[in-house]
């Protein structure tokens, strides 16, 4: 039996359902030409951060550099972007290299959390010549004044901005911490998303107990995390309309299927990959097709959203009453 392994995302054409995210291999035209060979679908570019552009416009780097001082505390202790993403230029550059020298989407990644200039990068990828777009935002709401509903309006409010600004499709990558997740994509959804991303791997700090300082600690992911993907997207399938990806904890064949069956459009990796190297795309695709195989899918809109809420046969295991049923499945284990 032959396996066709084309998928739709966002209106773009990938050859496999697997897009690689965000990741510092993506820094590499030469290991994104390694992904499309190993059979990825789609690659996200690094994030381009709104600190980049805030230093370039105003053309801080030598402040920041020999004179920090006599900078405002919020430029001060502005994070050194240097190492990242060649800068705000390089990151240009590094997209055009890239969408000269493969044939799959290339996406580009905004991390912002504000309204304002850096929007108007937006169309500048776009130029450049960016399949798409996701928005990366990261926004921790440290303010006791924030609430929860001006946060929303924040993010919807940035998704305009940037929808006004590009024809390109649009995705927006989402954390698991909003109050009403479903009500959350059904705002972005009538906002203009083309599709959301679940989730976003907030990396927490760490506390070095010998030297008493907070440490930047990135921890790569696990197939365990791929779970609370999986209850969502399946909860929200056939209820917006738009796409959505799986990120975090997919690396296997059958992490793949099961974020499709749960109704997701694209399954992301980066840990794996960090882990496995760029080849180990093709060992998941062949492990997705032999099940895929033994159980007589052939194609892989016949998976999407076969087991998500709406088509499951038991449409509480997502619910409530998933969690009785968790605690009583460890005791019969353990008895």
């Amino acid at each position: 039996m032959v396996i066709e392994l084309t998928a739709q995302y966002m209106g773009l054409t990938l050859k496999s359902p697997i897009v690689v995210s965000s990741n510092p291999l993506c820094d590499s035209v030469e290991q994104i030409q390694r992904m499309e060979a190993a059979g990825a679908g789609a690659v996200v570019l690094p994030s381009l951060f709104e600190e980049q552009l805030t230093i370039k416009d105003m053309d801080l780097d030598y402040y920041l550099e020999h004179h920090p001082d006599a900078l405002p505390d919020q430029l001060r202790f502005a994070p050194d972007m240097k190492r990242h993403n060649r800068g705000a230029d390089g990151y240009f550059a590094h997209l055009y290299r890239t969408r000269n020298e493969t044939d799959i989407p290339i996406i580009a990644s905004l991390n912002g959390a504000t309204d304002g200039g850096w929007v108007r990068y937006a169309q500048m990828l776009e130029g450049v010549g960016a399949s798409a777009l996701e928005l990366n935002i990261y926004h921790l709401p440290a303010r006791f004044t924030e609430s929860g509903a001006h946060i929303e309006q924040t993010y919807l409010r940035l998704l305009r901005d940037v929808k006004l600004r590009v024809s390109i499709p649009v995705a927006v990558k989402l954390s698991p911490y909003f109050s009403s997740l479903p009500h959350m994509v059904s705002q972005l959804a009538d906002a203009g998303a083309d599709a959301v991303v679940l989730f976003n791997r907030f990396y927490q700090p760490d506390i070095d107990l010998e030297t008493e300082t907070v440490l930047p600690n990135l921890q790569l992911s696990n197939s365990a995390e791929l779970r609370l993907r999986l209850r969502w997207v399946a909860i929200l399938h056939g209820h917006i309309p738009i796409d959505m990806a799986v990120t975090g904890g997919v690396h296997s064949g059958g992490d793949v299927i099961k974020s499709l069956l749960a109704g997701a459009n694209a399954a992301m990796m980066a840990s794996a990959l960090l882990k496995h190297g760029p080849d180990h795309i093709a060992t998941v695709l062949r492990e997705a097709e032999t099940w895929m195989t033994t159980n007589g899918y052939k194609t892989v809109p016949e998976l999407i959203g076969r087991l998500s809420q709406q088509h499951a046969p038991d449409s509480t295991a997502f619910e409530r009453a998933n969690y009785i049923q968790a605690l009583n499945s460890y005791e019969q284990e353990s008895s």
